[in-house]
């Protein structure tokens, strides 16, 4: 473990943690989802307003960044980009998409919650997975 996180490239960890913002920024746009999730997640653009960006933001990066490392440690310093795709479509299908809908399901949240949410977290694993993987 400790030879995995030694062999971390810091430059792409970093790079693929900031991806999920600029992919966040997008993804919940009116442009593409940001209405619908508005909508199913019962938010309004003041209650949006009313958030602490401090700690909505940082606590974001961080979680974010503690994905990264671990999707860097998975894939290991002889990754290449393809293996980073394929490990990230594997890690958000495979694992954050259903926990996700684990939740969903108990908390009887909407299933299209589910689909942004869950669709979002899949394609950023995937550009993670690709970041990581290519930057050896």
């Amino acid at each position: 473990m400790a030879s995995a996180f030694n062999s971390l490239n810091w430059l792409a960890i970093i790079v693929a943690s900031i991806s999920a913002f600029v992919l966040g920024g997008i993804w919940y746009s009116p442009l593409m989802f940001g209405n619908a999730w508005m909508k199913v997640a019962g938010m309004t653009e003041e209650s949006v307003k009313q958030g602490n960006p401090g700690k909505i933001y940082g606590g974001a990066f961080l979680l974010t960044l503690i994905a990264a490392i671990n999707l860097g440690m998975f894939l290991g310093p002889q990754s290449d980009m393809a293996f980073g795709i394929a490990a990230g479509a594997a890690t958000g299908i495979g694992w954050v998409a259903p926990a996700f809908g684990v939740v969903y399901l108990f908390e009887q949240r909407p299933t299209l919650q589910w689909f942004i949410n869950g669709a979002y977290w899949v394609v950023t694993f995937i550009v993670m997975g690709a970041i990581i993987g290519a930057w050896h």
